[in-house]
């Protein structure tokens, strides 16, 4: 019982956590005593589910702890917190419709306020509505866990003070945040795409989380282009889910993949939003990696990956956005385009890149490259730098399998 009541808690916390301390947010206006409070109740649920059995709706069970345990607190500290700053709620300026009147979304806007640091934006938010640890949003990072620790408390208390609405923007607003609002969703679904660190390939509840919170601002905003771009880049990629581990949890690469298997309907969905959001000009970075997505998801076998077309996606892109991963990403292009020579000529120039000093995926590029060429000595060392620079099981596995077979060429 105890062991499926852990499971049923931790599937809660990976599912229900951003809405349970977003709509504790609602009545406290304190994003501290909401985490609190949130944090609480998931205990309770540990002491609590044991005995009388794991609700039918987890979720509501917690909100409703959550919030019970929020009001005690409000009244045993009503006098004091009266001299408190708090969030601005929503009684000032009327929220938007309420199909949109989504509480993590609320919450998202809050975290993403212009008055805070692009990356106190993401820091916060990877904390607070993705429910990472502090530890795991200072992985995120590459810093130690007290800076991040320092990070997060410092915007939390700018919010209050600076009386940031805990509030969807009015529409005349909207365009002026939500460059930041989509870097951080963005950022959700990466980190839920790949998982930064632990056992589990993907994390689809942060996956699920990033698709419904862009869903919720294509409604707010369908004519915007990096809105519509960012969805389709997120459908596309989330297509190929189901395909990129083996039954026996082994990591399968693009070219592994069973093609058959990709969700068509995501796709479809996907290719709709880009041909949209292409219709404008200029096209937006999220445009074009979604139109790279869109490549390899049109593409019936890894054999007909047009890598020409990718290539010079990414000169796009570069010239939109410029930054060492999609360098990195370009010059695995041209690798697997003319050859693991090439592709070793074009990473050589971002070894010395700081970005990417800590970055495990350059070093499995060099060790795949390395391989391909028969410098079995070269790539043994390059796959033990990846191993070592990577935090998610699922891949170091697979490096690590890699490393084995390099060995055992070296041994033959």
């Amino acid at each position: 019982m105890n062991d499926d009541v852990n499971a049923a808690v931790a599937l809660a916390h990976r599912r229900d956590w951003a809405q349970v301390l977003a709509t504790t947010a609602q009545l406290t206006r304190d994003l501290d005593l909401a985490e609190e409070c949130t944090q609480d109740a998931f205990a309770q649920a540990l002491q609590t589910w044991p005995r009388d059995g794991i609700p039918a709706k987890p979720g509501a069970w917690l909100t409703t702890i959550a919030r019970n345990r929020a009001r005690d607190v409000l009244r045993r500290e009503s006098a004091f917190r009266r001299s408190m700053p708090l969030l601005v709620g929503d009684t000032e300026v009327p929220g938007p419709e309420d199909a949109l009147d989504d509480d993590r979304l609320r919450l998202v806007f809050t975290c993403c306020h212009p008055a805070l640091s692009p990356e106190a934006q993401i820091a916060l938010t990877l904390r607070l509505v993705c429910g990472l640890s502090t530890a795991e949003v200072a992985h995120t990072f590459l810093v130690p866990e007290p800076t991040m620790a320092a990070r997060i408390t410092r915007a939390k208390k700018k919010i209050l003070k600076a009386r940031i609405p805990y509030r969807v923007p009015a529409p005349e607003h909207l365009d002026e945040r939500v460059d930041a609002v989509l870097e951080v969703v963005y950022l959700i679904f990466t980190t839920g795409h790949t998982a930064p660190v632990g056992a589990h390939l993907v994390r689809g509840d942060l996956v699920a989380s990033a698709i419904s919170l862009a869903r919720m601002l294509h409604l707010l905003m369908p004519a915007d282009a990096a809105v519509s771009g960012l969805l389709a880049l997120m459908l596309l990629a989330d297509a190929r889910s189901a395909t990129r581990r083996s039954p026996e949890g082994r990591l399968l690469l693009l070219s592994e993949q069973d093609r058959t298997r990709w969700d068509t309907r995501l796709v479809a969905e996907g290719i709709a939003l880009l041909t949209d959001a292409l219709a404008r000009r200029p096209p937006t970075r999220y445009a074009v990696e979604a139109a790279i997505a869109a490549v390899h998801a049109e593409a019936p076998t890894w054999e007909d990956t047009d890598w020409s077309e990718i290539v010079g996606l990414y000169d796009t892109l570069l010239r939109l956005r410029p930054s060492p991963v999609a360098a990195l990403n370009r010059a695995v292009a041209i690798g697997l385009r003319d050859g693991p020579a090439a592709g070793l000529s074009a990473l050589a120039p971002l070894e010395a890149e700081p970005a990417l000093a800590a970055y495990g995926y350059l070093s499995a590029a060099r060790a795949d490259f390395l391989r391909g060429l028969l410098r079995w000595s070269e790539a043994a060392l390059a796959y033990e730098e990846a191993i070592a620079l990577t935090g998610n099981d699922v891949e170091r596995a697979f490096l690590a399998e890699r490393l084995t077979e390099v060995r055992a060429r070296l041994r033959n």
